[in-house]
């Protein structure tokens, strides 16, 4: 069975901009790679590797690995649509295999191919997911996230024995009331609607201010109300 564990990368502000100015060299590529694809009309992936892998390789400097997961990018995504020419932002995730990056657990630290020479970084990350990490298996992706930067690790895991279950509940989701069993059990809505109305008014009165200061407050209660609602029981 495969997971995924998401860890938290502590790059130096240099490497950070190593990070940065590589997803911004490989999503234009990918963008390359797409407008080639679509003025062909070739859209499966071992035709547009035949198509553009030296011309990528040449103009974007990239190693042959990452050459070849912008060509899978564009594949993948033409597989969803191909209707309409697709396009990729400049920060969007890529994805890197072992031949390109490497975890050392041990110290909590990794290796990693940047359009700057490979860096060495920190990472942080829960306990969980280090014990998820001893299965590293497959494709990471990286990902920008609100100026912050994370891994998306790729991870085989025992699948769990069955379980022999007794007795079935059932739930019925709601708004006034979130949640009804069938053995008579509740849970009220009331706490969620109320912070949702106090939320609701405080991003109200900060965006009519449009203040630097009103704007930071902004940014800090983001997420707030909808990680509130996703944590009730």
């Amino acid at each position: 069975m495969k997971l995924i564990a998401q860890i938290k990368l502590l790059p130096t502000p240099e490497q950070a901009q190593a990070l940065r100015k590589t997803l911004e060299v490989a999503n234009a590529a990918c963008n390359y790679i797409s407008d080639q694809a679509w003025e062909s009309q070739t859209f499966k992936q071992f035709p547009i590797h035949k198509l553009t892998y030296y011309d990528v390789k040449e103009m974007f400097g990239l190693t042959a690995q990452v050459v070849v997961r912008c060509i899978s990018k564009v594949a993948d995504a033409y597989k969803l649509d191909r209707k309409v020419k697709r396009t990729f932002k400049p920060h969007g995730a890529i994805a890197f295999d072992d031949r390109i990056l490497t975890c050392k657990l041990d110290r909590m630290e990794l290796s990693l191919w940047t359009v700057e020479g490979r860096h060495k970084m920190s990472f942080a990350c829960g306990k969980r997911q280090l014990e998820l990490l001893k299965g590293q298996h497959g494709e990471s992706d990286l990902c920008l996230v609100k100026g912050k930067f994370y891994l998306m690790v790729v991870c085989e895991v025992e699948t769990p024995k069955p379980i022999d279950v007794e007795g079935v509940l059932g739930v019925d989701l709601g708004l006034v009331q979130i949640a009804a069993t069938s053995d008579g059990g509740g849970f009220s809505g009331a706490a969620i609607e109320d912070n949702r109305r106090k939320f609701g008014h405080r991003r109200s009165n900060l965006q009519k201010k449009q203040t630097r200061s009103a704007t930071r407050k902004l940014k800090k209660i983001s997420g707030v109300q909808s990680r509130f609602q996703n944590n009730q029981p």
